[in-house]
């Protein structure tokens, strides 16, 4: 148990990752998790209020697993694989972190974000519905999201996939460095 509790190295995730793309390749498949939802909307008759969502879902159903493979992980990684301290993270994160107010020591979900009662703010409502609004349509207007342009698209050296991801890159830079400490 101790070799699945400790955090693997990345070499380990990048070769199953690249292994993973090689068999969908070799399928003739495409992964990308922002197209489930394109999916998931189609097979529940979202192509009787958008033509956006009226074609052949069924040929795309085999990437429905993949979203529920990512949530039983996820749920069995961190119910049954962690112990919900928060990863190692330098020192001057930590110190960024308190002067925005965020404590270091909730884990992945800091309870200024993630708590009941921040839910009862009127600012994290509106961060949570222009964020995701702005995912979405990012998405969207990508043509996929970070994992289907960062991975599949770069390894099919797709150019569309690259500058998406450059752009992704830059759009983080500007959140984390720019709006992050102006929202907070």
């Amino acid at each position: 148990m101790d070799f699945i509790l400790q955090p693997w190295s990345w070499f380990v995730s990048g070769f199953l990752i690249a292994l993973l793309m090689f068999v969908l390749l070799l399928l003739g498949k495409r992964f990308g998790m922002s197209s489930n939802l394109r999916a998931f909307c189609s097979m529940c008759g979202g192509g009787r209020v958008s033509s956006f969502f009226n074609y052949n879902w069924k040929k795309d159903s085999w990437n429905l697993f993949i979203v529920i493979g990512a949530m039983l992980g996820g749920f069995i990684a961190s119910h049954y694989l962690s112990d919900g301290n928060m990863p190692a993270i330098s020192t001057s994160t930590k110190l960024a972190l308190q002067d925005l107010n965020i404590s270091a020591v909730n884990g992945y979900l800091p309870e200024e974000l993630f708590s009941v009662a921040a839910l009862s703010d009127v600012k994290t409502w509106a961060i949570l519905i222009v964020g995701g609004f702005l995912v979405g349509f990012g998405a969207r207007y990508a043509g996929g999201c970070t994992s289907g342009h960062a991975i599949s698209g770069l390894s099919n050296l797709q150019l569309p996939s690259l500058i998406a991801v450059v752009g992704f890159f830059i759009g983080g830079l500007f959140m984390v460095h720019v709006l992050f400490p102006f929202i907070f």
